[in-house]
């Protein structure tokens, strides 16, 4: 039987990227030649081209058409005509030329509108995304039937759509202000899963050919060894049934109290079971969801990719900048684009009250930040100051998603901004005597202290709950000599042509070797630039202390709607 398709993600309401080459793409299992042709709203032929597919097995077929401007209630025809004369055609209306991203990423990009701080308001307003929308892939980690039927019904989303409420609240608002900016629509691809490594978004060569990585892959297989697929499918689907339970349960708790702590539910309700598992339908296996997600979409034309990520991979932290470097070049070859924009964000404060802090998430950050010093067009940003107390998921996500769209502005569209986009970062140091002169870029008009009072009174009674004693001292900023040992260091802002130094210094350190700052999981933040960006968490040397392999067990408590 002959089968023709055009890929999901091509549906009525679709974006297509502008002035960009648009690639169409489906699957086809006999001799045919398919015909791609864009029309204007008034159906005239914007561009029109045709390619011959050979082929007796299903392939993945792709047209390309050429470089549009911005423009909307165009429509796309696809025709396919087989060796036999037979053909089918494929109509979609009210399609738009605009702007397209990838929303990429785990919880925090995957966090729905409806339950942001800001996303009540937005839902109550009928204009307010008007000018955005929507596509979301299946989230489903096992390609089986149900797979594709549930694949079938995915389509692109107005902001008539009642499914708005369940867009990503960082993907909504950065695609809103980026839409007002270009002064075209923009579509947002969410691609994104709550729980998951970079290494599930990941082709399984690029894991394997480093040794470090390729341990995501054994662990794996060490797992899962011996286990049919039937084996491990029927555990998969037996935890997803007490998963289900014990959300329930919690739903309820959570009810009754909305501060209930993850202590409290696991004594009521017996240990979470998340993640399940390991499994070959466990959406958070290494590969799962390259191929279940985000191989659907691949080649659909882009302009970049938001991503928001590095909480599940934090008992790796030492390899994140292999593991998200590694990612970055997966994706652009997949694209084709050597340079295709990555905007990432920096993990802001978090630690669970009860938690040790094992500075893990200093460590995923610090390697953030490599990755936006050393991988041309991927850059950070900075979200230190945005974090929620005992919470991984904060629930303000408006302002996180407009400095990442400050970036693409500035970085992707070249439309320079009057304050910069970037928060302040080490860039150097060096040694005067009994101080250390920090020098930093995006800083040129120098700091400010802001307080954040609420948020050292939350580090002071977790570091209590832990034993120790927070030194009155505390400033954000320490040094420390040869031994290593850390103190809390006073500090001076530069002036006039040194605006963008910082000096410090402390009385129990002579000779000072090495600085940081913020160097905690959670803790407060009170230095910015001038531009009102927080300072960057940093450390002038990796080699200022042992690296702890502990780290806390990442809690996913499910959000609820209030």
């Amino acid at each position: 039987m002959k089968t023709f398709s055009l890929s999901s993600i091509f549906s009525d309401h679709s974006v297509l990227q502008r002035n960009e080459v648009i690639s169409v793409f489906g699957y086809v299992n006999s001799n045919c030649k398919i015909t791609v042709t864009l029309y204007n709203k008034n159906k005239k032929i914007l561009c029109k081209n045709s390619v011959p597919f050979v082929t007796e097995k299903e392939i993945k077929w792709e047209v390309q058409l050429g470089k549009q401007v911005a423009q909307k209630d165009c429509q796309l025809k696809v025709d396919c005509t087989f060796d036999d004369a037979s053909s089918k055609a494929i109509i979609l209306e009210d399609i738009a030329i605009g702007e397209v991203w990838i929303a990429g990423g785990q919880s925090n990009m995957e966090f729905e509108l409806q339950n942001c701080t800001e996303g009540p308001k937005e839902l109550e307003s009928k204009k307010a995304g008007k000018n955005v929308r929507f596509y979301y892939t299946k989230k489903i980690g096992w390609m089986d039937e149900k797979f594709y039927e549930a694949e079938k019904q995915s389509c692109w989303e107005t902001w008539e759509s009642d499914g708005k409420k369940a867009w990503s609240a960082i993907g909504y608002f950065f695609g809103k202000k980026l839409a007002a900016d270009c002064n075209c629509t923009v579509g947002i691809i969410g691609c994104n899963w709550g729980g998951t490594s970079a290494s599930a978004w990941m082709k399984r060569e690029y894991l394997e050919k480093n040794t470090d990585l390729n341990t995501y892959l054994t662990e794996y297989a060490e797992a899962t060894n011996g286990k049919t697929i039937e084996q491990q499918c029927k555990e998969y689907e037996d935890y997803e049934i007490e998963f289900a339970k014990w959300n329930e349960g919690f739903s309820k708790l959570w009810e009754k109290d909305h501060n209930i702590s993850w202590e409290t539910a696991e004594k009521t309700l017996g240990k979470n079971p998340w993640p399940g598992p390991a499994s070959c339908k466990n959406p958070y296996r290494p590969c799962g969801l390259y191929s279940c997600m985000l191989e659907r979409i691949i080649p659909y034309t882009s302009k970049g990719v938001i991503w928001y990520q590095g909480e599940s991979d934090d008992h790796k932290p030492d390899m994140y900048y292999k593991l998200f470097s590694t990612m970055i070049e997966n994706w652009r070859t997949d694209w084709k684009n050597d340079k295709l924009p990555f905007i990432f964000v920096q993990l802001p404060n978090h630690r669970y009250q009860a938690d040790k802090d094992f500075k893990h998430w200093c460590r995923i950050r610090e390697a953030q930040q490599k990755i936006h010093d050393t991988i041309k067009n991927a850059w950070m940003t900075v979200a230190l100051d945005k974090g929620q107390f005992s919470d991984i998921h904060p629930k303000a996500k408006k302002v996180v998603a407009e400095r990442m769209e400050n970036i693409a502005l500035e970085k992707v569209y070249c439309q320079p901004q009057k304050k910069d986009v970037f928060s302040p970062l080490m860039k150097d140091y060096f040694i005067c005597n009994d101080k250390i002169i920090l020098t930093f870029d995006h800083a040129s008009s120098g700091f400010e202290l802001k307080k954040d009072e609420q948020t050292y009174k939350e580090y002071v009674e977790m570091e209590k709950n832990q034993g120790n004693t927070v030194p009155q001292d505390f400033t954000g900023f320490e040094i420390a000599g040869e031994d290593k040992v850390y103190y809390p260091a006073k500090f001076e802002f530069g002036k006039k042509d040194d605006a963008n130094t910082i000096t410090l210094w402390s009385e129990k350190v002579c000779q000072p070797r090495y600085a940081r700052y913020a160097w905690f999981n959670y803790g407060p933040v009170t230095v910015f630039g001038k531009s009102g960006l927080p300072l960057a968490p940093f450390r002038t040397s990796s080699q200022d202390c042992e690296n702890t392999t502990e780290h806390a067990k990442i809690q996913q408590i499910m959000t609820v709607a209030e």
